[in-house]
């Protein structure tokens, strides 16, 4: 599905209400979040990227720049068709198959997929039922909290690695915070997160997001 691994390849708002995730095999008491408010956070750090750019290294160490802004374009149309239920190569493809890059309409074409993927997740029934992403089965709202959980450290990830300031989402950074939280003690934890970075009880909310994502808040290029 996703990897926010960093010792090798990475793949890992509101308007209305907040999306509960300490528990992400419990869909009952999930309600919607707007992905809105942190898409075009990431589609304004996504038109402050310079072309000469785009071969700097990010914190995901196999990705530069321009793998980071295509695994973004990648994610960002699966979630959508997740959303949608619009099940087919988009959804099943295994993120890791093949190394992200992007085509000279990246620039254009970001920004459009970001506000379609904000448009079907705010139908409610994106976050219900089942759906796909990445190749893998997963309840509706499990899938809503990924999405989320990517736009949110894929974000810090961009802005870490082109200089530029980055104020997610609050919403989505806390939804995030408790969807990592969770995963903490998950068996399979591994396959997706690189080891927690230890982080001060006391540090600002993003930092012991990112630490909890397997990245160093300190990270710089």
């Amino acid at each position: 599905m996703t990897d926010h691994d960093t010792s090798g390849t990475s793949d890992t708002t509101g308007t209305t209400d907040t999306t509960d995730t300490t528990d992400t095999n419990d869909t009952n008491d999930t309600t919607t979040l707007d992905l809105g408010p942190q898409t075009r956070v990431v589609a304004r750090l996504v038109r402050g990227v310079r072309d000469g750019q785009l071969m700097d290294p990010t914190p995901c160490p196999d990705y530069a720049v321009r793998h980071l802004l295509g695994h973004l374009l990648g994610l960002a149309v699966a979630f959508r068709d997740a959303g949608r239920k619009d099940l087919g190569p988009t959804t099943d493809t295994d993120p890791q198959a093949a190394l992200p890059d992007v085509g000279p309409d990246w620039r254009e074409a970001l920004p459009v997929v970001l506000d379609e993927l904000a448009e079907a997740w705010r139908d409610p029934a994106a976050w219900t039922g089942d759906t796909r992403a990445g190749g893998v089965s997963l309840p509706g709202a499990v899938a809503g909290a990924v999405a989320v959980d990517e736009l949110v450290v894929h974000g810090w990830d961009l802005a870490r690695a082109t200089g530029q300031a980055y104020d997610p989402d609050p919403a989505a950074l806390a939804a995030t915070h408790s969807f990592l939280d969770a995963a903490i003690d998950d068996p399979g934890r591994g396959e997706i997160f690189g080891p927690v970075v230890p982080v001060p009880d006391d540090a600002p909310l993003l930092d012991r997001v990112i630490g909890l994502s397997g990245r160093d808040p300190m990270w710089k290029p």
